[in-house]
């Protein structure tokens, strides 16, 4: 069973999410709140799966919140709901340890399925959040492609980095380093402790922050 927290300042926007996700097999929602103080202490009294946090909230905003929460308590995953794709949401959200951004007008299946990835220890984002993120470290200054790994990977390790960077799963990664899906997971899973990341999205933020990978190049 996947635990999970709802914050929204709209009573019916929160509601409505709770529901979606209440109505799901395998989900159950353990608390809902209005703010971002109260998101976080909920996230740290009950230590669900998944806090799902809305970014504009009054008082303490969800990026401020997600900060809290993936400090204190690193095992709880964040997905954060927003009607706004603006740049600095995204980009202070996923720097505060979100794993998942997600804009209000994605389908309600699309919220469940991302419930579902974030726990599972996974990251996802939504196309428009990779579009952006992407649009921003094109125009950003940084090292050239081919520079050095951010930490002391293996040759084979910087490879399946560089994939992970492109956004590739790990099926379309064991194909195209010609390795079976299991290693690709065990590589990846050596990649974010040796990075000391805690997903798929951080460590991408660390190979275009490097230089290893920048957009466009193949």
């Amino acid at each position: 069973m996947i635990r999970v927290t709802v914050a929204d300042d709209q009573p019916i926007v929160r509601a409505g999410i709770a529901a979606i996700l209440a109505a799901e097999p395998g989900l159950r929602v353990v608390d809902q709140c209005g703010d971002g103080e109260t998101a976080v202490r909920q996230a740290l009294d009950l230590r669900p799966d998944v806090a799902v946090l809305d970014v504009r909230m009054p008082g303490l905003d969800g990026v401020a919140a997600t900060a809290r929460v993936t400090a204190a308590a690193p095992e709880v995953r964040v997905l954060l709901l927003t009607s706004f794709g603006l740049d600095e949401y995204v980009f202070g959200a996923l720097r505060a340890g979100a794993s998942g951004f997600l804009l209000k007008t994605a389908e309600p299946q699309r919220v469940v399925d991302a419930v579902r990835v974030v726990a599972a220890g996974d990251a996802l984002l939504d196309p428009a959040v990779t579009r952006r993120l992407i649009d921003h470290y094109a125009a950003a200054p940084g090292g050239s492609p081919g520079s050095a790994p951010p930490a002391a990977l293996t040759p084979r390790e910087t490879e399946v980095l560089v994939q992970v960077a492109r956004g590739r799963s790990n099926a379309e990664i064991a194909r195209e380093l010609s390795l079976s899906p299991a290693t690709v997971k065990d590589h990846v899973a050596v990649i974010l402790r040796k990075l000391n990341v805690r997903d798929r999205v951080q460590a991408a933020i660390a190979a275009y922050e490097t230089g290893l990978v920048r957009p466009g190049v193949r």
